[in-house]
Parts: C-alpha cells; structure tokens; sequence
C-alpha cells in the first residue's frame, strides 16, 4: 500500500524550487552540482513545511521537463534524498517525502520554542513578550474573587460571559463605534475567532482574499479549512495596501471573505491610512465581500506622536461589511487566551449556535481576569508596560541589525511587534536552516506567503532587546556567512549558550 497522503504535482514543486533564489556565488566560490543544489531545494521545502511530509513527488521524467533539466539531474537528487532521510520510495507506488528519525516535523506557522531550548536558542520565530507583571498576577487575584458566583453555574457560555461582553461593547463605544453586548462573542484567542468565521462564511473550496505578506498562523489556518487564498501584493514599505490590486482582486475573484490587518500590519508593520480602510471597505461592500479586520496589534503604537487612524469598522456604519476581531494575546500576554468578535448581531448568534460543535465557550477564569483589567484602568497601564518593552526592543534591535548586516534593507514600523527585513539577495529558507545551526531561530519569507512568495525576506520580532537582541544579529549575520559560501545542512552544530 502507498504510504503518501498528498501528492505534489511537477508545475508546483518547480515553482517552488524556482521560488528559492541565492545571491549569485563570488569569486572562488564553487556551486554545488545540480543534483544536489535539487535534492537541498527539495530538502529545504520540506524543513519549511511549504511540501507536506508523505506528499508524493513527481516521477523524475515529470520533474525533469518541468524544470528543463535531465533525468539523470532529478534521480541522482531523489536518491541522495533517499540517502538522507528526506525521501522513501516503493515499486508501483512512487516516492514520498518523509523527515529522518528524531528530525521534529516542519510546521508552516508559527510555533513557540519548547522551555527548555530557550538556553541555547534564541527565538526570533514568536511575536510574543513576557507577562506585564505585576499586572497578570493582580488579574488572577481579581478573577478569584469574582469567581464564586460563576462556580455555582454549569460554566458554560458560548457567547462569553455577559459582563466582559458588556465591557467589551463599552470600550467600542468610547472609540466612537456604538456597539452592544449582543454584537460581542469571546473567543479563545484572536485564532479562535477567526476559525470560527471562517468554518461559517468560507466553505472548503471559497475564495479568501489575504495580504501578500500576511500572519503565517492564519495562512495555515486557511489552508486547512480548505481555502482558496487568493494574494493581494501589500504597498511598497509602511505605506499599507495598495487599492488599485485589492479593488481589482475583488471585482475579479469575488471572494467570500478578505482578511487584512490594517493595525501594524504582521509582518511588515505598515499602518493603513483612514482613507485606504475608507476605500476598502467600500470595494467589499460592492464585491459582497465580508471584511475580517484583525485589530490585535492596535494598541501597539510605540511611537508617542502616532496619529492613530479609525478603526475599519468604523466605516461600516450599518454592520454588514466588516468583521472585527480582537485579542488580549499580543497587548498583554500570549497566555492570556482570550479573543473577540464585533459583528452584526445576527452574526454573532450564528457563530454562537456554531460553536456549540466546536469548542462550547472559553475559559470563566481567563474572562474574569480580562474584565478586571478593562474594568479597573489595570488594562491601560499594563499595555503601557508592553509598549515600554517593545520600544526598547525595537531600537535595540534595529541597531543590531544596522550594525551586523549592514547589507540587508527594512523599514522602522512605529508600532507592532516585528520588523520585516530583506536579506541582500539571500534565500530565507536557508538562512533558517543555517539559523537552526548556529543558534538562532528565525522564520523565512515564505511562511508569510503564498505559494513561494518572500523568499528573500525573513520576520525579526522585538522580542529580545539588549545584549540579547546583539547577540542575535551576531548570530543571524554567521547564519547569512554560511550560506553565502554554500554550506549545505547537516548535521547541527553546538550554538553558545546565552544567558540573558
């Protein structure tokens, strides 16, 4: 019986392949043979999760036209993969990708680093700082006194508990967008609410229009409900969408949903303008498009003369077009679960019937720690806190940067937590890979993609600052070395330990 359970058709793994672009090689620089440039390209797709493993590969005649190469080129590539792990084959059944024993499996999102790796690695690959104490702490304390009643309950409320959903329509209506409890549902996390949209308004085979770069995590999300993304090209640098592609993907594709985040925007920072939201939502509303804005980043403006711009919904006046998500995740702290929906209440009651087949509620305790903050101003003085830390990690970052790898071009975002970098004609996907091996982890270009986009770029957060933040450019810029002599992966090699 075949072991694959996908298969990846030769046009596709060509793409890809031709996706992965390296600097041209300097003098006395040798170029490694073209079975095994193929059979790394090959390997590099699977460590980035971008070809599934036990997906079935092209046979090598298949493989060779589409990438104009002899067959000899792609079976000498298929048997040093073989050779390596990456590969298993059966007669009659083909050859599928597989990983060697104790490799972990690749992902296409975003993954934390396990606890007890962070003495040795430095994780650039989480969006996420530490807890703004003493503010958790005080949450927890406040959610315990609160507690009682809700424990004489049966603790289940699909919609979320009536006062932090009350508390949560209150602080819409102060930014100027009335809004009542019945237009709230919480959720767990901004990815909880935006699973639960899209299992409603996008069914497998739906058109999603998303930004190219966007969030990996929803990307991966989407693909797996079975949508059909459809990229719309961000605006050069910060300066957010670019209108004329987003109108023309949505008279022409149609789709049922678009997902954008117009907030300092993930990954590259940018800040839509009120009259890019202004302008986008008026080309959904044309197209029936509904509108998915992520405002988890909103309160992140780390800059104190940020003027920031009205929230989309906010052109929406009648409620049919736009669908806000928020989340406590990234403001306050990652293990704060706690998200939300601001819809039409006619949406609302039907995500809530949904979840009855999903996930029933989120949890009493975290809510109550949320709706203490909110209700108390801890909430308010606790982000302060975050942006303090995000400012400071921030610069201390780009100066690392500036200074190690004076050759690779971003720009400054003045809020958010990440900063999108192109790396001088280097492959991300390799620079990850050499990252893994020098004690370094950073996410490539391509898992802000779709498709093979973004191959030269990669995401830095402002998640380490200090001596942290320069040792990492240090050991980003011994990463980019390696792969600018093409050195090939291998075995790992013992990073540092560093102690913060």
């Amino acid at each position: 019986m075949a072991q694959w359970t996908s298969a990846m058709g030769a046009a596709q793994l060509a793409r890809l392949l031709n996706s992965q672009q390296d600097r041209p090689a300097g003098p006395g620089t040798r170029r490694p043979p073209a079975y095994r440039a193929l059979a790394d390209g090959i390997r590099l797709l699977v460590l980035e999760g971008r070809v599934p493993v036990a997906a079935r590969l092209p046979a090598e005649r298949e493989l060779a036209l589409a990438l104009s190469v002899s067959r000899t080129t792609v079976a000498a590539a298929y048997e040093a993969l073989r050779a390596e792990g990456f590969l298993e084959s059966r007669r009659g059944a083909g050859s599928w990708t597989a990983v060697p024993a104790g490799n972990p499996l690749p992902a296409r999102g975003l993954e934390p680093l396990p606890p007890e790796a962070l003495g040795s690695v430095i994780d650039l690959g989480c969006a996420a700082l530490p807890a703004p104490e003493p503010w958790l702490t005080r949450a927890v304390h406040g959610a315990l006194e609160e507690l009682p009643p809700y424990a004489h309950t049966h603790g289940d409320y699909p919609a979320g508990l009536p006062a932090l959903r009350a508390m949560i329509a209150e602080r819409y209506t102060l930014r100027g967008i009335p809004t009542m409890p019945e237009q709230i549902m919480v959720t767990t996390g901004a990815m909880g609410a935006i699973d639960a949209i899209c299992h409603l308004f996008a069914g497998r085979g739906e058109r999603v229009a998303v930004e190219s770069p966007s969030y990996a995590n929803i990307l991966q999300l989407m693909r797996e409900a079975g949508a059909r993304l459809v990229p719309v090209a961000m605006a050069e640098g910060l300066s957010g969408w670019d209108m004329d592609r987003w109108r023309q993907v949505l008279r022409d594709a149609a789709p049922r949903l678009a997902y954008v985040v117009a907030d300092f925007h993930n990954p590259t920072g940018a800040l839509a303008d009120d009259d890019q939201r202004r302008q986008l939502v008026d080309a959904a509303r044309s197209a029936g498009t509904v509108l998915v804005a992520d405002e988890t980043m909103s309160e992140l403006w780390l800059d104190e003369d940020v003027d920031m711009p009205r929230p989309v919904c906010g052109f929406d006046p009648a409620g049919s077009t736009v669908i806000t998500v928020g989340s406590a995740s990234k403001a306050f702290w990652a293990g704060m679960r706690i998200g939300w929906v601001r819809a039409a209440p006619d949406v609302i009651r039907s995500l809530v019937a949904a979840r009855a087949y999903a996930d029933l509620g989120t949890p009493v305790l975290e809510q109550l720690a949320v709706n203490w903050l909110f209700s108390t101003g801890g909430w308010e003085q606790a982000v302060d806190i975050r942006r303090g830390q995000a400012r400071e990690n921030r610069d201390a970052l780009v100066a690392a940067v500036r200074r190690e790898l004076p050759g690779w071009e971003f720009e400054v975002p003045r809020g958010g937590l990440t900063l999108w970098v192109r790396t001088g004609g280097l492959s991300g996907s390799r620079l990850a890979e050499m990252g893994e091996r020098v004690g370094v982890r950073v996410p490539s270009g391509p898992r802000f993609g779709v498709d093979g986009a973004f191959e030269g770029y990669v995401r830095l957060p402002f998640t380490v600052g200090g001596a942290v933040a320069e040792e990492a450019a240090a050991r980003l810029a011994a990463a980019a070395r390696l792969v600018e002599n093409g050195v090939s992966g291998g075995g790992a090699e013992s990073p540092r330990t560093f102690v913060a």
